[in-house]
């Protein structure tokens, strides 16, 4: 009797490890040839920065030239501890000043800033290829 039980369980291992092996089988059959994990991963760094946000907001819209202000803000989608840069649009073109810091590990930035271009200041604050919203600070 007992050597009848351990032939049926040997058996009906044995069906199921064939029939694990028959769906391996079956499922690599339907794999395509081609890997999907390399064209998955840049579409998935391309979502990522495509998420990638950042927020500013200066404590002041009107200033005396040189005097200090400040630009707060948060970013979303980028590694804590990330460089974020002010950039003034000067002739058009953006300029990165130097005034920067690295975000905090919540995102979140404060800037201490200084200009002396008279006038209205077109600015924003980048960090690689994102740059948040453009906002404006007059210097009297």
């Amino acid at each position: 009797m007992v050597s009848k039980r351990r032939a049926l369980r040997t058996a009906v291992v044995g069906v199921l490890g064939a029939a694990s092996l028959a769906l391996a089988g079956t499922a690599m059959a339907a794999t395509p040839a081609t890997p999907v994990a390399h064209s998955a991963a840049p579409a998935a760094a391309q979502q990522a920065a495509a998420k990638a946000a950042i927020t500013a907001k200066p404590s002041v819209s009107t200033v005396n030239a040189w005097q200090l202000f400040r630009v707060t803000g948060q970013t979303t989608g980028l590694k804590a501890g990330s460089k974020v840069t002010l950039q003034q649009k000067q002739h058009n073109q953006w300029v990165s000043l130097p005034a920067s810091v690295n975000t905090s590990r919540t995102g979140s930035y404060s800037l201490g800033v200084k200009l002396g271009l008279k006038g209205k200041n077109d600015l924003r604050i980048v960090s690689g290829s994102t740059a948040s919203p453009v906002f404006n600070v007059t210097v009297r």
